[in-house]
């Protein structure tokens, strides 16, 4: 018998479509803002390479420029959490 019949396919758990979004860190808000500046300066740029670029420069940024996204990841968790135990109280 082949491999591949011993094997059943798992069934994945459906994600509620009303379930709270997850938060964001402070690498994403870094992300989000910068990902156009980064287009603009390397047109033609590949996709993947955005990413590694914008990981470039969130790595060059010192402590104090990083703080003002680590306090929206922080805002943005608190959010989470209390959209998260007011889900699970209606559900």
């Amino acid at each position: 018998m082949p491999k591949d019949e011993t094997k059943r396919p798992r069934d994945r758990k459906k994600k509620d479509p009303n379930a709270p979004k997850r938060a964001m860190s402070a690498y994403m808000f870094f992300a989000n803002e910068q990902r156009e500046t980064v287009r603009e300066e390397n047109p033609g740029i590949a996709f993947g390479q955005v990413g590694k670029v914008l990981g470039e420069k969130w790595r060059a940024l010192t402590t104090e420029e990083k703080a003002p996204y680590e306090k929206m990841a922080q805002d943005d968790k608190k959010r989470y959490e209390a959209d998260k135990a007011k889900y699970n109280g209606t559900v």
